[in-house]
């Protein structure tokens, strides 16, 4: 029989997906300490909420895996309760419902006030901006839009998501400050689609004007832009990027695939040429900037021409940091009705040929920048030495820069002028000057696999 938990009333909350999520959980987390309830990340507690992504199949794997994992400590006495929420719990809900009953509620993304409600909580709409970060202490999610209007072929966002909805600007700024009177330096803009910022509520792409609020933040040191569609891209941004020092020469553009066959399969709105003549236009614009990508392999109908195309497009780009998944086949979504004709492991084996492509031109990237200095942030202490990174590097997808911390103290969140002297595919070594140090000893160049 189930022992009932004797534990007091601490809710956990657990994320799984991207950056929204956390984002969403940090949200909830704030809106339930203003409710005076015991919250914590990822630590124990009696009640569970699990923040599930359903973007691809690894993703739902892990989030079902998660939800099965609760419920066993549910039936073992381990936890009172288990609510699940997020992308996963938004579209597939009846067949949760069916296939795991013993969650005690299920919530979509847009339910948020009727989970706090199960958690005996009120919704608190004066909060804007009240969040209980995740991250590191010095930087932190800043979401300026929900949802998507993209038509892409691949793409199950919008179903889980729904349509583009921009947050306010004042509101983002009230956010931003809130953010920056707790410490946090550096914002990282995420949205489906930064591109689109400010249609709807502006009848204009407004990204430019909104960056140029966020900048006057006082104690604001870095704004970072991911995820910005190719299609229709704000070229005033660009200018921004250059004038504005508080804003990273920096930008994430998943790009998915070249061959002008399968992007017009993905619905993506552009060609080969126009997107090759756009990232010309940002390296001519902002010729400091790094400029990130991702990219699908193994695409309905993606031959072997197809993939060569790609190869050698990336090679061309040289891109700074890319990632390449391979393709999902995600039910009611376009593609879905054409054959998903690449084999399993022809796919995975496109995506290692890629990114053994990027592997060696980030080394070679990396080895052009021995003897420079860069400003660098240090976002944590890990073993022997002390990681951070520069501002053409974001956390967990990039590049970092590994000091020796057995020679210097330096101080997490901190900004410091280093000194590269070292560098390995995606790894730079460096050493802080005008800080007290003694020589370290020559280490081993540490092993990052070609996947990161």
């Amino acid at each position: 029989m189930r022992t009932k938990s004797l534990k007091k009333n601490r809710i956990n909350v657990v994320t799984l997906g991207c950056s929204k999520n956390v984002y969403d959980s940090e949200v909830l987390m704030g809106q339930l300490k203003a409710n005076k309830k015991d919250v914590v990340h990822e630590q124990d507690g009696n009640i569970v909420v699990i923040n599930t992504c359903g973007f691809i199949d690894n993703a739902k794997e892990q989030s079902v895996n998660t939800i099965l994992e609760y419920v066993q400590k549910k039936e073992e006495g381990e936890v009172d309760k288990v609510f699940v929420t997020g992308c996963l719990s938004e579209r597939y809900k009846p067949d949760l419902q069916k296939e795991i009953p013993n969650v005690d509620q299920y919530f979509g993304t847009t339910e948020l006030p009727g989970l706090l409600k199960a958690l005996e909580a009120d919704y608190k709409h004066e909060l804007i901006g009240e969040r209980l970060t995740t991250t590191p202490k010095n930087y932190a999610y800043l979401k300026i839009a929900e949802g998507c209007d993209r038509p892409c072929s691949f793409c199950a966002i919008p179903l889980m998501r729904g349509g583009h909805k921009s947050t306010p600007i004042e509101n983002l700024v009230k956010e931003a400050e809130k953010l920056a009177a707790n410490g946090v330096k550096e914002l990282i803009l995420i949205a489906q689609d930064l591109t689109y910022y400010g249609l709807d509520l502006y009848k204009k792409r407004n990204l430019a004007e909104l960056l140029e609020n966020l900048v006057k933040v006082e104690g604001i040191e870095w704004i970072r832009l991911h995820y910005a569609f190719p299609t229709g891209f704000p070229m005033d941004v660009l200018e921004v990027i250059k004038r504005e020092p508080k804003v990273c020469n920096y930008l994430d553009i998943p790009l998915q695939h070249i061959s002008d066959e399968l992007l017009k399969s993905m619905r993506r709105g552009t060609t080969h040429e126009k997107t090759t003549r756009l990232l010309k236009e940002f390296r001519k614009k902002v010729p400091e900037m790094a400029i990130r990508t991702t990219l699908i392999v193994g695409y309905p109908g993606e031959t072997e021409e197809h993939f060569q195309e790609l190869k050698e497009w990336v090679k061309e780009m040289r891109f700074e940091r890319l990632g390449c998944f391979t393709y999902s086949h995600e039910e009611n979504t376009h593609a879905y009705n054409l054959e998903d004709d690449v084999p399993q492991d022809l796919k995975q084996a496109r995506a290692n040929e890629i990114m053994e492509i990027q592997s060696q031109i980030s080394w070679e990237l990396n080895q052009e920048k021995i003897g420079k200095t860069f400003k660098v942030v240090i976002d944590r202490k890990e073993g022997d030495y002390f990681v951070g990174r520069t501002e053409f590097d974001s956390p967990d997808v990039d590049n970092e820069v590994l000091i020796d911390a057995n020679s210097v103290y330096l101080k997490t969140g901190d900004y410091y002028e280093v000194k590269i002297t070292d560098a390995a595919d995606f790894d730079l070594y460096g050493e802080p000057l005008n800080v007290k140090t003694e020589k370290p000893e020559r280490k081993e160049l540490r092993v990052r696999s070609v996947l990161k």
